[in-house]
């Protein structure tokens, strides 16, 4: 039976920050781009807004689902890493790019196939002239996403989260000098509105993609890996193996963030002012997401390390500092957004419809902040200990059964509008945060059990 020695948390805590302070200032990073996008996109024009919130939320989508995908490398890569058979990481490195390049190719023809039926999905008539060519922008760019989700989760795996922080920084820097130029037409070039700010996120893609294959080419820190790459080839049992691991991830990341894509759909039959507000607090939401994702991160390389060795109390108490943090940063983030909801949507747009709206969502913003750290911190740490499987059956039920369902009896039946969408947000996510939790703990005594049987 496992114990947990609450006295041993500082360590816990000093660690976990340590792992993914990096993975949270890159992420940020991220995030001051979608804030950037946002902020010049909403000052351009509001109906632009609109169209982006659509289309993004449509790619956050598939984002998620291929990120989902490479976060089996971590995994992986840090069991072998704690085991020191810094080899065979080459070997399941060059297996992780193609698999993902198999998946970007997924993907692909998927937004192509909702590409050709977007005039069918019900959005405002005039939204959609300005949605087709940003779209495309975005999905020529995907598969740069999914070569850079392979090289970011390898570099988590060997527990450098700091090279991958400078590279998506950099990016994101490209991302807002590129949006300067190209939404607003600066030194001499033409004003382009929304397509530029697509234009200026593709390029940003490509160089992240380009520099973390560069790095990897030319770094000593990583010429053992470079070897084992070099020595093995493409194998499908490689692909399979983790896909084993990516499928469940991927199909879990990928209902959770259905909760909130699929409902960009039924805010848009309330308009293009719900819309516009819908986008700017998603942008605002993601901003203490990214901050769970990098404590949520650091959980999964730290369990990894610490399954491979086979210290399961060690295991457990990581997970529970993860969420201690999570929460820390939740009480932090909530109270000023609260205090300022009623400006907090004049930040993006000068429209007072949709600020009015913003502020309406940011009650259940604060109401599922508790299940979203609950989440983040037991999905990634079961990652960690290599289960994953039971995510699809609890994010279906979280997201599929309560969230999406109740959002559309709340906001469309019974006429709450927007903010009974996002009242169905707190119930998907505080579900599925407490199965993963009572899911972790179930499985952590199991492995502890069968090793004392060993013994």
């Amino acid at each position: 039976m496992l114990h947990y020695d609450f006295s041993g948390y500082d360590g816990c805590y000093r660690d976990l920050t340590r792992l993914g302070l990096p993975i949270i200032i890159g992420q940020l990073g991220t995030i001051v781009m979608s804030f950037a996008d946002t902020l010049m996109i909403g000052h351009h024009s509001t109906p632009e807004l609109a169209a982006a919130s659509f289309v993004n939320n449509m790619f956050v989508l598939v984002i998620i689902v291929a990120l989902g995908y490479s976060y089996s490398i971590t995994p992986t890569v840090g069991n072998l890493f704690g085991r020191g058979l810094h080899t065979r990481i080459g070997k399941v490195l060059l297996d992780g790019v193609a698999s993902n390049l198999l998946v970007a190719a997924i993907l692909v023809a998927a937004m192509l196939l909702l590409y050709a039926n977007i005039g069918r999905l019900g959005q405002p008539e005039e939204l959609l002239p300005l949605m087709r060519p940003y779209f495309i922008v975005q999905l020529v760019s995907l598969p740069f996403v999914c070569v850079a989700n392979a090289f970011k989760q390898f570099y988590d795996g060997i527990t450098d989260t700091r090279t991958p922080m400078w590279i998506l920084l950099s990016g994101n820097l490209l991302n807002i000098l590129g949006n300067w130029l190209l939404i607003y037409g600066h030194l001499g070039l033409p004003e382009m509105g929304l397509l530029g700010a697509g234009l200026s996120t593709a390029f940003s893609r490509l160089f992240v993609a380009v520099a973390f294959v560069g790095l990897f080419c030319m770094s000593r820190s990583t010429s053992v890996y470079r070897a084992g790459l070099r020595s093995s080839r493409v194998s499908w049992s490689g692909i399979v193996a983790l896909s084993a691991l990516g499928i469940p991830l991927a199909m879990q990341m990928g209902m959770e963030t259905a909760a909130f894509s699929l409902s960009s759909i039924m805010v848009g039959w309330l308009g293009a002012d719900a819309l516009a507000a819908h986008q700017i607090m998603l942008t605002v939401s993601q901003l203490g997401f990214m901050v769970y994702y990098g404590f949520g991160a650091a959980v999964a390389i730290k369990v990894s390390l610490q399954s491979g060795l086979r210290d399961y109390v060690a295991a457990g108490r990581t997970a529970h500092a993860g969420f201690h943090l999570s929460l820390m940063v939740a009480a932090l983030v909530s109270v000023p957004i609260f205090v300022f909801r009623h400006s907090l949507g004049f930040l993006f747009t000068d429209a007072a419809s949709v600020a009015h709206l913003v502020a309406l969502t940011v009650v259940p913003f604060m109401l599922y902040q508790i299940g979203d750290c609950l989440q983040c911190a037991y999905a990634n740490a079961l990652r960690g200990i290599a289960v994953v499987r039971p995510l699809v059956s609890v994010a279906f039920l979280a997201y599929f059964v309560i969230s999406l369902p109740l959002g559309y009896l709340l906001g469309i039946v019974l006429g709450m509008g927007i903010e009974g969408v996002w009242l169905a947000f707190p119930a998907g996510l505080t579900t599925a945060g407490l199965l993963y939790f009572l899911l972790f703990v179930r499985n952590l005594r199991r492995l502890d059990k069968g090793l004392k049987g060993i013994e």
